[in-house]
């Protein structure tokens, strides 16, 4: 079973420690001993009136560290020459991002129409109401997720699943995104195993795409998205519980969802048997994926969770990867149509996709 111990850093922000069910780990542990810094202001929103979108600008986000050197690395544990972001020894750490795009502030009203601007003003601003935690998912600097144990693989779930039951109780939040990007190619920042979370004050342009889509389609669209890949060419995995699976219409080279065989809302409702399961089957799309090829992919992966608003309740819970990689040494680079248009050109079938991981998984 998962531990869950918590703690503060120098200037204030939340700190947890989540030990392994196996952990050696004492109960107790160091505190942050550097001289507390000054935080960033909050960000803030600007609609775009052309797409009803909100832009986060978060100026102090350019200072950032970038690819520090191992021995200055902000994620592995503090030693005697550096003092890090996390203290002591651990096996898996959360804590609140040092420059978030999105933060928590004294006051914040949890209105439920806070990001809705019916007329679409212009020059419309709000202060970016959230929260933003990083997940580093191991204590050595070196490896992936991938590699992970599935003990450990587990107690990353159980912490991204205690975290998003606390978020989304905080003030402000609609919804909350667990997400790991990986790779250099993909704009990492920081070599060490890690993910983040971003807790948004509205529903993304992505779920309310999907929202429409339920409109149209019906509120049995997921469960109608699951029966059709089910016993397709593009299945990876069926399990008791989940199937992994290639979407019908992927964008990306190598692309893989994972989708719950009942209606599941967020991380927080699975039960342990199906934590069980889906352990197994992350750890098995995940490596299945770094097999492809001789190095390692560079990816995009989330768990879509249902946002809390009117409607959410039709939501269903999955996890999502996506890779630009189509080849050994090639990237697929967003151009002019994906990028300026959004709409897509898939390099080769999806189905070639899934044969390629079902060989290697």
């Amino acid at each position: 079973m998962t531990t869950k111990h918590e703690a503060k850093l120098a200037d204030g922000r939340d700190l947890f420690y989540f030990d392994d069910a196996d952990s050696k780990l004492g109960a107790s542990r160091l505190a942050d001993t550097r001289s507390a810094e000054p935080r960033p202001e909050l960000a803030e929103m600007r609609l775009d009136v052309l797409s009803g979108e909100w832009i986060s600008v978060a100026a102090h986000r350019h200072g950032r560290a970038f690819l520090p050197p191992a021995h200055e690395c902000p994620l592995c544990p503090s030693h005697s020459a550096f003092a890090s972001e996390v203290p002591d020894n651990f096996d898996v750490a959360v804590f609140e991002n040092r420059n978030p795009s999105f933060a928590q502030v004294a006051g914040t009203v949890d209105d439920p129409s806070y990001w809705i601007e019916p007329n679409l003003p212009l020059g419309a601003i709000k202060p970016s109401i959230g929260r933003c935690e990083v997940v580093v998912f191991s204590p050595e600097h070196n490896g992936s997720l991938a590699r992970q144990s599935l003990t450990r693989v587990r107690t990353i779930l159980d912490a991204l699943a205690d975290r998003t039951d606390a978020i989304m109780r905080m003030p402000g939040v609609r919804t909350v995104f667990p997400f790991e990007n990986r790779g250099q190619e993909i704009g990492v920042t920081l070599h060490h195993p890690h993910g983040q979370i971003y807790a948004y004050p509205y529903v993304t342009p992505n779920q309310e795409k999907i929202f429409a889509s339920l409109a149209r389609h019906g509120k049995d669209l997921f469960q109608d998205i699951l029966e059709f890949e089910q016993g397709s060419e593009r299945e990876l995995i069926r399990g008791e519980n989940f199937t992994a699976f290639v979407p019908f219409a992927a964008r990306w080279p190598i692309e893989a969802t994972i989708m719950p065989h009942r209606q599941v809302q967020n991380l927080t409702e699975l039960t342990g048997d199906e934590l069980e399961e889906l352990t197994s089957i992350y750890s098995r799309v995940l490596r299945g994926v770094d097999a492809i090829y001789d190095s390692p992919t560079p990816y995009v992966a989330g768990w879509h969770q249902a946002p809390s608003f009117d409607g959410g309740e039709n939501f269903r819970l999955q996890f999502k990867l996506t890779s630009p990689r189509r080849a050994a040494d090639k990237l697929k680079y967003l151009a002019g149509s994906e990028s300026a248009m959004g709409a897509f050109i898939a390099d080769f079938p999806p189905e070639k996709t899934a044969g390629q991981l079902r060989d290697v998984i």
